[in-house]
Parts: structure tokens; sequence; C-alpha cells
């Protein structure tokens, strides 16, 4: 069983079967979910996207300075990380945001020692603001983040149950790996995370499982080693 995680969530999954914003049953199976594997000890890591509320690079697209965009959707993350972290409260779990940008009182400034002291308090850690630099993902955020707390592994939450050789929601006849190396990944081309956050994954080896976590049930069963999604190691 992991002992340390970083979990890494999609902006647009909270939207549920919303067309924008936050869903408040999405986010509470979220929650519960989350609550399960720190109720059996394992410190728990967060990085969440924005891109229910605003994306950086969608922006761009519209007309938007991309430098601006970025800040924006960095923004975007700090209002579904208070929105996560109400919800654990809610549900009897502590938690805490550190943003990489500097905004107190909304969240406490990022750093490396003071995610890893509450993580072995027992708090679950919510890591905001990406990098807090324009020009990164929010899956580089994870990377980073998950490098710097030292987590034995990055749980990559999606709405799709792993990778795929294509698109399954496009693609009848694409079929799904149980496990891949990340030189798989740069040699078949696929678009699992951006390859700034691959490649420093590859770099430090940190593992990801990329998973379903819209279904409730998963993320415990991840954790406990069974075989679901599909993992990416070196």
């Amino acid at each position: 069983m992991y002992k340390r995680v970083l979990l890494k969530l999609s902006g647009e999954s909270l939207m549920g079967e919303q067309n924008y914003g936050i869903d408040n049953n999405r986010l509470e199976e979220y929650a519960l979910q989350i609550k399960e594997i720190s109720d059996l000890g394992v410190q728990v890591g967060i990085v969440i996207g924005g891109g229910n509320i605003f994306r950086g690079l969608s922006g761009a697209a519209k007309g938007f300075d991309r430098y601006q965009g970025d800040q924006m959707g960095m923004l975007a993350t700090v209002i579904n990380s208070l929105a996560l972290k109400s919800s654990l409260n809610n549900v009897g779990v502590k938690a805490r945001v550190l943003t990489a940008i500097k905004m107190e009182p909304v969240g406490e400034f990022y750093s490396q020692p003071k995610a890893i002291e509450a993580l072995e308090n027992g708090e679950v850690v919510i890591l905001s603001g990406g990098t807090g630099n324009p020009y990164f993902t929010t899956d580089t955020g994870s990377s980073l983040r998950g490098i710097e707390i030292k987590a034995d592994v990055m749980l990559k939450g999606t709405r799709v149950d792993g990778i795929y050789t294509a698109d399954p929601e496009k693609d009848p006849n694409a079929t799904k790996f149980d496990e891949i190396t990340f030189d798989e990944i740069y040699d078949r081309g696929l678009k699992v995370m951006d390859l700034t956050a691959t490649t420093m994954c590859k770099e430090n080896n940190l593992s990801i499982v990329v998973f379903d976590m819209d279904t409730p049930g998963n993320l415990i069963k991840v954790i406990k080693g069974e075989k679901i999604g599909t993992l990416v190691k070196n």
C-alpha cells in the first residue's frame, strides 16, 4: 500500500453534469473517496486543475495574453482548492491549502518543509496555484509537487479508466494498457500529460497511475494495489 501520494484531479471533472463551475455532488464524492484513504493513514497531497473555471491555453486562443491567461488559470485552481478543502472539512478531514503565489489569508504560501510537516501531521495538503509561473500546466505542477513532497506515486484521476492506444471516446478499437513505460508514451505520442510533466516524472522516477476517479471506490482500490487504471513507470 502506498504511504504518501500526490493525487492530481481534473478541474473539468468538478463540473459533473454541469457545463461550468463546481458540481457539489461530484465535490462530495471526491471528498469521501479522499477521506477513505486518509482514514487508512495514507498521506495525501492534492493538485487540482482549473479548467472548469478558466484555462490559460484556451484563453490565449481567444485573444487573452498568455501570461495573464495563465495567471487567471492559477487563480481558478485556488478557487477549486478552497472548495475541496471545505468539502473535506465537512466530512471530518483536516485539510490545508498552500498556494504557489503569496495570497494570505486565502491560503498559506507553499514551502516544501511546511507541506511535508502537514502531511506527517495527518492533514490533507492541497497544493494550489500550479507552479506559480505562467507557461506551466497543472500537470507539471503535480509532477513538481509530487517530487518535492517525496510521494511514492502520482495518482492521476481522470474520467477515463486508464491509457489507451487512442482516444477511447473517439476510437472504438482503442485498447487499454495495464502498464506502459515513459519511453513508450514518447514513442507512441500518447497525450497522458504534457511533455514537461512526463519528463520530470521520468527523470525523478515518479511512477504514475492513471485511473477513473469519477467512479466512487476506485481511489481506495488503487491505494490497495488493485489492478485498475494504467501504471506508467521507467
